[in-house]
């Protein structure tokens, strides 16, 4: 099997393994705000729906990514992960959105004199068996997504993760609610609020990510150093100029251009060109795009032929 197919083999497994759990908690978290009356609840179960709609969107858009580089795509199909991830990340700002509305206008009902009903302890143990699920299937799907590089399933793992922290926070106002009672009712909305606050800034960090990336950002100043170190290896290259890197989905696109001595055979230099493609690919992975662009030297502007 080839890395590329092992990659999304295990990118699926791990999302639909996720898809399972959120359609399980989904559906006990709608029944358990209904019965309990939970506004937080039915938030969460919300959040949990959200979930498991991105988790097709992970599906659906991996498996574009992982095709080879066609006509029409020359640097591969790998931006459609980056858009994948950005499709997670307005789902969740959608999401928290429509919580914190929902959320606002039951605490502004509540500080009217509307009495909130008091939420049911199945409200409470749905919580709690949430809060246990999606931290598990958040510890498992980061774990793969950073073995694998990638950024959509990271992404994923964080929605998860989000969701995890929305039923901490709904237990705790559902908790609250029922420990002290009456006006306590409160609790449970403003633990909605609470939750769609978290979700909204976790949405805005992943979709910051996902758009600098799809408008071409450099990558990392620490990994172009390291680029600059590789480079240095061969000693008969030189001033490493013109260094431009990005993002392609899970791979890293790296052109450059390079001085070497001008009376240096083209076979020559287009064997030190190789072996730093070698050793880029060797740190960066076998995929990684590499252009080296050789020059002959330079003295006060004019190109030396030795």
């Amino acid at each position: 099997m080839s890395p590329a197919m092992s990659r999304e083999k295990e990118i699926y497994r791990i999302t639909l393994w996720g898809s399972v759990v959120n359609i399980l908690l989904t559906a006990l978290k709608f029944a358990a705000g209904i019965l309990g009356a939970s506004a937080a609840m039915i938030a969460d179960a919300v959040h949990s729906l959200s979930d498991l709609l991105t988790d097709f969107v992970v599906l659906l858009f991996v498996r574009i990514s992982s095709r080879p580089a066609d006509a029409d795509h020359p640097y591969g199909h790998g931006k459609y992960e980056t858009l994948a991830t950005a499709i997670v990340a307005i789902a969740l700002l959608a999401a928290g959105g429509v919580l914190l509305a929902e959320g606002i206008e039951k605490i502004l009902s509540a500080i009217h004199g509307e009495l909130l009903p008091m939420p049911g302890r199945i409200a409470l143990w749905a919580a709690l068996i949430s809060i246990a699920a999606k931290e598990l299937i958040y510890q498992l799907t980061m774990r793969v997504g950073r073995r694998v590089q990638s950024q959509a399933l990271e992404a994923n793992a964080w929605h998860h993760r989000t969701d995890a922290l929305s039923s901490v926070a709904t237990a705790m106002g559902i908790g609250g609610a029922l420990l002290f009672g009456g006006k306590w009712a409160i609790l449970d909305p403003i633990a909605a609020v609470l939750v769609s606050l978290f979700i909204l800034v976790a949405a805005g960090k992943l979709l910051h990510g996902a758009i600098q990336e799809l408008l071409e950002k450099r990558l990392p100043e620490e990994v172009e150093q390291e680029i600059r170190r590789i480079v240095a290896e061969d000693k008969d290259m030189s001033e490493l100029h013109q260094l431009r890197t990005r993002r392609v989905g899970n791979v890293y696109s790296i052109d450059m251009h390079i001085r070497m001595p001008g009376n240096v055979s083209l076979y020559e230099s287009h064997r030190h060109s190789m072996l730093l493609e070698q050793r880029l690919r060797e740190r960066f992975g076998r995929d990684t795009l590499v252009s080296v662009h050789i020059e002959p030297f330079k003295i006060n502007g004019t190109y030396q032929p030795n």
